[in-house]
């Protein structure tokens, strides 16, 4: 297979990720990742396959999440790759009983792995830009909170405030347009293409403590 072809194949996975998840097609959205794939957000990290409950839990409650993609580059490196997306999420709620829309820009970073001729997912990490928030009605009055929004990165500010109205655990170190977190992805992503054992580097894995065996005791 060409490298064109590898990377059009890597590029269909990243679409059909964003289409199958935001049309509730849990079925297909599994096939976008590979047995050991890993998801990072602002409300979840853990296992795709977690991801997939939690994500059809929350649809089928009226949680509302959509996704909106750009454009995307691949680097290839054998049966590895990275892939960015330029993307935005949008997502509707209500703070204090007024109903907002929250859109952050960024990117999806993605760690690839082709297994046997099939490319998908291996680690998904978004990398958040920037972000604001509109009430559904330009009347509204809405007073945020000046310390739960200053105690959230610039970068998913308004996203995560709302995330955090909502109930959710909001990370507080997912990585921004700059900075080391950031830096530290780029990182990752080198590693993983120059055949690092996993998209986790320096022992720090996280699906090793997900799928250790229970202790007998």
């Amino acid at each position: 297979m060409s490298t064109t072809q590898d990377k059009l194949q890597i590029v269909e996975v990243v679409q059909n990720w964003a289409l199958w998840r935001d049309a509730g097609d849990w079925d297909r959205f599994a096939t976008v990742w590979h047995d050991d794939g890993w998801m990072s957000a602002t409300w979840f990290q853990g296992p795709a396959a977690q991801f997939i409950q939690v994500s059809k839990a929350g649809f089928e409650r009226g949680v509302s999440i959509l996704h909106f993609l750009g454009g995307s580059t691949v680097d290839l490196a054998g049966p590895r790759a990275i892939a960015q997306t330029k993307m935005t999420i949008s997502q509707r709620g209500d703070i204090d009983r007024v109903t907002v829309d929250v859109v952050c820009a960024g990117r999806f970073y993605d760690f690839f792995e082709k297994r046997k001729d099939r490319w998908a997912i291996v680690r998904r990490q978004p990398i958040y830009e920037k972000d604001r928030l509109d009430p559904l009605d330009p009347s509204a009055s809405l007073e945020l909170d000046p310390d739960l929004l200053g105690s959230i990165p610039e970068g998913y500010r308004h996203l995560g405030y709302l995330q955090a109205k909502l109930g959710f655990k909001v990370k507080r170190d997912m990585p921004q347009l700059k900075g080391e977190v950031v830096e530290r992805l780029y990182r990752h992503g080198k590693a993983w293409l120059g055949g690092a054992p996993s998209p986790f580097p320096d022992g720090e894995d996280p699906r090793a403590a997900v799928h250790e065996s229970p202790k007998k005791g």
